[in-house]
């Protein structure tokens, strides 16, 4: 049995879906433990990864552990995994865990959640993909609207990655030990600009889409709508400051699964019928 983690997002809904598709016993936990949208086969269970008593029952019989970075019981529910018997973990980590700037907050939470898988005794992988190409669906509203796109960080290039692709690492990951004790780098297959990415949408969508770069101050603002300031203050660092770099291709994907990772032009229209009715 295989435990995922975080089963309803991005990369979590694409790992349940992968491993009941190669047959392999999937149990999948979110808070809620809904059983809706599963495949067939695809056991669901609700726990708190916040609260480590709602995690432990369902690690019984789990060999191995797909784990989200960033609660408070991840100790707590690495212990009680390896108590169960859980033979490997593989993290969800990202590009700036380990970076030297423990005051932003992304670094630090995603060194922290490493640090303590390392610190379990439980054999590991770490996944540290780049931005995921999902984050295109924070512009559904605004493509809704109209046909005018406003992004932040207008300037800077990302090869951003289908969670697809992260969940597909992570499959072979979960099912051998080839990657035990490894940090697998993964990207998408070409940088793009923000600009990029709205003109793929257009294009998918049979739209004139027009992407408008916002200034700092602006994206700060209307970040700072979205989220908490520390996560902006993280962002900015990476970004406007250049404190990371997201544009090199790496070929960890293909390495892996023996094929290149999927397009934005793919994802975009894997999941065009979110978008599908926008504007006029």
């Amino acid at each position: 049995m295989i435990l995922v983690t975080g089963a309803t997002g991005n990369v979590g809904a694409e790992l349940v879906q992968a491993l009941a598709e190669a047959g392999e016993p999937v149990r999948a936990l979110s808070r809620a433990g809904r059983a809706d949208g599963l495949p067939p086969g695809a056991q669901a269970v609700a726990g708190d990864l916040n609260r480590p008593e709602t995690v432990r029952p369902a690690l019984d019989g789990v060999r191995a552990l797909f784990l989200m970075p960033g609660y408070e019981g991840q100790r707590q529910v690495l212990e009680d995994a390896r108590a169960a018997g859980v033979e490997r973990v593989v993290l969800l980590s990202g590009g700036s865990a380990g970076a030297d700037d423990m005051d932003n907050a992304i670094v630090a939470y995603l060194t922290e959640a490493e640090e303590s898988v390392r610190a379990s005794g439980l054999p590991w992988t770490f996944l540290r993909p780049t931005s995921f190409m999902s984050n295109a669906l924070r512009l559904l509203d605004q493509i809704r609207a109209g046909d005018t796109v406003r992004v932040p960080f207008p300037d800077v290039y990302t090869t951003d990655i289908d969670p697809y692709d992260i969940a597909q690492c992570a499959l072979h990951a979960l099912l051998t030990d080839k990657y035990a004790g490894r940090v697998l780098e993964l990207t998408g297959p070409v940088a793009l600009l923000p600009a990029d990415r709205v003109r793929v949408l257009g294009e998918v969508l049979g739209r004139d889409l027009r992407a408008v770069g916002l200034g700092n101050e602006e994206a700060r603002a209307e970040m700072e709508a979205q989220m908490p300031k520390p996560y902006v203050d993280a962002f900015f660092s990476f970004f406007v400051d250049g404190t990371i770099d997201e544009s090199v291709v790496l070929p960890t994907v293909r390495e892996v699964t023996g094929r290149e990772p999927r397009t934005f032009e793919q994802w975009a229209r894997a999941h065009a019928d979110a978008f599908r009715g926008a504007g006029s």
